[in-house]
């Protein structure tokens, strides 16, 4: 399979993560199909002379409807990245049935509608590479975000599980789990967005390196874990968090 005959499906596409796997994708010569509800990812689909898919992955229906027209049109689906997410800052005490919902509907409902009708496809070619975004709050408490973190937890475990199913179908499937990166989120469900300085202030305080990462850093792994280099890994968790999780 050539670079230019494999077919990457990216969610979140219209910022930060996904449009930085969206892009790494096409830069290498990859077909690649942008979605996000968010409109603007028509504009990175332009950009990268192609069409976006704009929809919620939290709709079974859709989920269902995009992969069957994009095996219409090219035939296969070789690669699915999972980077639609949405986060909720508050303590579990805080937090209302309906933002519960709403996390769990794009950070767990999503990857799982989109890789249940994406693995189906799969299978018939017998192979393919499922890329989930699960999050070091994953693996580790996080006081203030637990909606979030229990969301990122499922989707490890969803990723393990399905991993082991389909070990055997030629399809692959890992997930990265990103540390602090400079990406909208950063500023999202804030009263104020934070300062450069505030930025730099948690950055000395919590991350080894003392930096925050770049969307693009992130979207080199998802790249190598997609890619025919990663063939014995499958069920993996890969920290993409500059030495936070190992302190």
């Amino acid at each position: 399979m050539t670079a230019d005959s494999t077919v990457v499906v990216v969610t979140g596409a219209a910022s930060g993560m996904g449009e930085a796997c969206a892009r790494f994708f096409h830069e290498r010569g990859a077909t690649v199909i942008p979605v996000d509800r968010d409109s603007r990812v028509g504009a990175v689909a332009g950009q990268l002379g192609g069409v976006a898919a704009v929809g919620d992955v939290s709709s079974s229906e859709f989920c269902d409807e995009l992969i069957a027209g994009i095996v219409g049109e090219h035939g296969r689906v070789d690669v699915l990245v999972n980077a639609a997410g949405i986060i909720v800052r508050s303590p579990a005490h805080a937090t209302s049935d309906e933002d519960w919902d709403r996390l769990f509907s794009v950070n767990v409902n999503g990857v799982f509608y989109m890789s249940r009708a994406v693995v189906r496809v799969m299978v018939e070619q017998g192979s393919g590479a499922i890329v989930n975004f699960g999050s070091v709050w994953g693996d580790v408490g996080n006081a203030g975000h637990a909606a979030y973190a229990a969301s990122k937890g499922a989707v490890h475990q969803l990723t393990r599980s399905m991993a082991l199913e389909h070990a055997k179908d030629g399809i692959r499937i890992n997930a990265v789990a990103p540390g602090e990166i400079r990406t909208p989120m950063l500023s999202s469900e804030r009263e104020a967005p934070p300062t450069e300085a505030d930025l730099q202030a948690m950055a000395d305080a919590t991350i080894p390196m003392a930096r925050l990462g770049t969307p693009e850093e992130v979207a080199a792994v998802v790249a190598f874990l997609a890619s025919d280099e990663a063939s014995y890994m499958t069920g993996s968790i890969v920290t993409v968090d500059a030495g936070y999780t190992a302190q």
